[in-house]
């Protein structure tokens, strides 16, 4: 997938700035890019967009759920606990610039916020914007053992003694909840699968 062609068109209704969108877009790059991020990175976007690209007809405003995508994550660091709010920052600051109307702002702000509890929301499209972000939990044993070892990576400032405690209590947030998934569609294709990872992980740890 060419990101940065998506971008640029996701871009190019608000603004007719080509020197705008290309330097929004070499930020994203460069954020996405730094040294440290084994999961966190364009890989990562390229999974949601392909995995929200099935669902586009059930969701109302795709571009704010792809600019949500995009920002989501622009601000990353494993030892903040405000990477979701320094995230929907940044996307309020930029895409002001683009000139996007406050009320869309709102929406894509407050769906970058949601990716910090994972809880259900009232609004359908963070629920599949929600779901594809944690549709990696749900992929064959495989690629969710990648995922695990790339997170370790991205946490290795932290030695096992603190780091298995803490992603225990992540992982078995994600089981407390009623589903991980919030929309039908995603926990048809991924519920049960996810389950299973998450407690062959724990029993990893």
């Amino acid at each position: 997938m060419d990101l940065k062609n998506y971008f640029e068109t996701l871009c190019s209704p608000f603004t007719e700035n080509k020197q705008l969108i290309n330097s929004l877009w070499n930020e994203l790059e460069t954020r996405y890019s730094e040294k440290g991020r084994y999961y966190h990175n364009l890989f990562h976007l390229e999974n949601m967009f392909h995995e929200l690209e099935a669902v586009k007809v059930n969701i109302s405003d795709f571009k704010a759920i792809a600019f949500s995508v995009f920002y989501h994550d622009i601000i990353y660091d494993a030892t903040s606990k405000s990477n979701e709010e320094k995230s929907a920052a940044r996307a309020e600051k930029r895409l002001g610039e683009l000139h996007i109307n406050n009320d869309k702002i709102t929406i894509i702000s407050q769906q970058i916020l949601a990716t910090k509890s994972h809880q259900k929301s009232d609004h359908k499209d963070t629920n599949y914007l929600l779901d594809a972000d944690l549709s990696v939990l749900g992929k064959d044993f495989k690629t969710y053992l990648e995922y695990t070892q790339n997170i370790r990576k991205e946490y290795s400032i932290y030695p096992d003694f603190l780091y298995k405690p803490g992603r225990k209590k992540v992982l078995r947030h994600f089981l407390e909840l009623e589903s991980i998934f919030k929309t039908e569609y995603f926990k048809e294709k991924y519920e049960v699968q996810a389950k299973e990872n998450i407690a062959a992980e724990l029993e990893l740890l």
